[in-house]
């Protein structure tokens, strides 16, 4: 049998050299592969959401009239100011349903595009978080339509007299009963939010217990901030329901997670 020849120390140590300097060249190409193939993936991702929002808007659209008529409900009868105003209003309603209406789509993508970030574990708490947020904020979205928007358009059509009288703009009347409603969906994710930081021990039933006289007073803030109009009637009406979703969320806290 041959010989074989071991390598001398020369030899080994210029291989060595080969092998470091070639290692960070690799690891930066696979990182730049990564990193493209994230972005495609975004990309990918958006490309789903938009299609799917557009699409739901093109069937909204069809029923736009048996919207604009849920939603001008609570007010009565409307007026438009000039030709256009009427038809753009009739888009933005679709527009908006069309969002609502593909709003878990769009979730879902989001939802699965972080996903492979993800351990485990917080898979599982996702596949409970995404469907309770939208549920939440379709509440929200609920609450303030049958009990909020009814009162809050009472309250303001409350100040006319004989010499002033209401003449609302389908345009503005829209643009004030989304303003109106959207705040609410997100103020009803507070429990959702409350739950998680105190499963993962940020906070406790009794933390939340002590803050009550804070949250009273940010609870009107946030009205302030959040509102479409300046009056304390629209501020206290969101402060409310912040108030008792804090109370519920101390329930959750204290009974649910024991903690």
């Amino acid at each position: 049998m041959p010989e074989t020849i071991p390598p001398t120390a020369s030899e080994d140590s210029s291989r060595q050299l080969v092998a470091v300097s070639e290692a960070p060249a690799e690891e930066v190409n696979e990182a730049e592969m990564s990193l493209i193939d994230h972005l495609q993936e975004l990309r990918r991702r958006l490309i789903i959401s938009i299609i799917a929002v557009v699409i739901c808007s093109g069937i909204t659209y069809f029923y736009s009239e048996e919207l604009i008529h849920f939603i001008t409900a609570p007010a009565g009868k409307l007026y438009y100011m000039n030709p256009a105003e009427a038809f753009f209003t009739y888009l933005k309603a679709s527009f908006f349903a069309g969002l609502l209406l593909a709003l878990p789509v769009v979730l879902y993508q989001l939802w699965a595009f972080i996903l492979p970030a993800l351990t485990r574990q917080e898979r599982k708490v996702s596949f409970v978080l995404v469907p309770s947020s939208v549920l939440l904020f379709f509440t929200g979205l609920a609450f303030s339509y049958f009990f909020v928007l009814p009162a809050g358009i009472k309250f303001f059509v409350g100040f006319s007299t004989a010499e002033l009288q209401p003449l609302f703009s389908i345009g503005q009347y829209f643009s004030f009963v989304v303003s109106f409603l959207l705040p609410f969906g997100v103020v009803f994710e507070l429990p959702l939010f409350l739950v998680v930081l105190a499963k993962m021990g940020v906070i406790t039933s009794a933390y939340l217990i002590g803050k009550r006289k804070m949250m009273l007073v940010m609870s009107f803030v946030v009205g302030a901030v959040i509102s479409p109009t300046p009056d304390v009637f629209s501020q206290t009406m969101i402060a409310i329901p912040i108030l008792v979703l804090y109370e519920l969320s101390i329930l959750l806290v204290k009974y649910i997670l024991g903690k």
